[in-house]
């Protein structure tokens, strides 16, 4: 089984920029991929950043140019630096970790979420 442990969510203004962080652990299970999801109200969860062990990332279009997802293996940790942010990013993240070197799709593991809201 793998924890994940998210922080740095909150309130930010049109503009400005937040860092989310999650750390993993809890399993022997190698963990191939980490990355970050989102789901606002009345949508479905979606792919915001996603990271392998090797360095492949995948970004959604919406944040391309805005977010970077960074990952410490040895410490088998995912940052996602938002800068610029939008109302439209509001939203409660998710971490994943996946067993799967693929960063098309989730893994079996989730964070509990920290909210992201972004308003003036």
């Amino acid at each position: 089984q793998v924890q994940l442990v998210e922080s740095g969510g909150g309130l930010v203004q049109p503009g400005g920029s937040l860092r989310l962080s999650c750390a993993a652990s809890g399993s022997r299970v190698s963990i191939a991929a980490l990355g970050w999801y989102r789901q606002a109200p009345g949508k479905q969860r979606e792919l915001v950043a996603a990271v392998t062990r090797g360095g492949t990332t995948n970004y959604s279009d919406s944040v391309k140019g805005r977010f970077t997802i960074s990952r410490d293996n040895t410490k088998n940790t995912v940052d996602l630096q938002m800068s610029s942010l939008k109302p439209e990013d509001t939203a409660v993240y998710y971490c994943n970790a996946n067993s799967f070197a693929t960063v098309s799709y989730p893994g079996s593991y989730w964070g509990q979420g920290t909210q992201v809201t972004v308003s003036s």
